[in-house]
């Protein structure tokens, strides 16, 4: 069991003059997003040079004044300079749930312009650690061609383990898990919804194993509601996976003013003076 760096410190200390006050805590893993998982990716993907789009609907009646607008759906779509990737924040426009978590970010990729279907896309609930979204992004803005497979599913696991993490005893090749048994990545059968354009993800049968993509979470407690989620379709190449799991696995303290009802008491924490 992890304890608080300085136990002395409460996990909410009185606000001082000027905003809450900023913990560096570990393992980042469980450390949450500090209610910041749009803000650590737009300002992100503005930095790499994407456009951001806002599309609003909403019902606007004679006379309304604009404060009463009623908005029904919004979306922020964010696009890379070559069209090929982007990057969608649809927590405001009913987003579907994996598991019973809505989606925040969904991240997408294709091959060539001539079509208008995503390759592959990759899925983040919120209290995903910021950082290893934004890591995901810059290995996918770096990438000449952002649909094509380079490397095998070994890379993922070689960068949790480098960082501690434990390999599955059953499945030594397909799934590990954090030293506290709390956070998991494995490769296999991806959730429903999941696009992707190999064609056995639709033509799969009932008894047949569909193609396999990986998934990531954090669940506190046995049994309890998992903290986040993360999909990717199976068409997602592994080194951008790697690039996310190095950077959720990385033990590196991360900066926090907001910390996760459920992973408090599992936090290192240290002020931030």
């Amino acid at each position: 069991m992890e304890a608080p760096l300085y136990p002395d410190f409460p996990l909410q200390p009185s606000t001082p003059r000027g905003g809450q006050p900023a913990f560096w805590v570990g393992p980042r893993h469980l450390a949450g997003d500090d209610g910041r998982l749009y803000d650590a990716v737009a300002d992100t993907l503005a930095g790499l040079g994407w456009t951001s789009l806002t599309i609003v609907r909403g019902r606007h009646e004679p006379d309304e004044a604009p404060e009463d607008l009623q908005v029904l759906r919004s979306t922020v779509l964010h696009i890379s300079p070559d069209t090929l990737r982007w990057a969608q924040w649809s927590l405001a426009d009913e987003p579907f749930h994996l598991g019973d978590l809505p989606i925040a970010w969904q991240i997408s990729a294709r091959t060539d312009t001539s079509s208008p279907l995503a390759s592959w896309s990759a899925y983040f609930t919120p209290d995903v650690p910021g950082e290893a979204v934004t890591d995901f992004l810059a290995a996918l803005d770096a990438r000449d061609q952002p649909a094509v497979l380079y490397a095998g599913p070994d890379l993922v696991l070689d960068a949790v383990a480098a960082h501690g993490w434990l390999r599955d005893i059953d499945q030594p090749h397909a799934a590990a898990t954090d030293p506290t048994f709390t956070s998991h990545i494995s490769l296999g059968e991806v959730p429903p919804l999941i696009q992707d354009a190999d064609p056995r993800a639709l033509t799969t049968e009932a008894d047949e194993a569909s193609p396999a993509g990986w998934r990531a979470w954090a669940e506190p407690a046995l049994a309890a509601p998992c903290l986040w989620a993360a999909s990717f379709g199976s068409s997602v190449p592994h080194d951008l996976v790697a690039a996310f799991a190095a950077s959720l696995s990385s033990t590196a303290p991360v900066l926090r003013r907001v910390l996760p009802e459920a992973t408090q008491e599992r936090l290192l924490r240290a002020p931030a003076i």
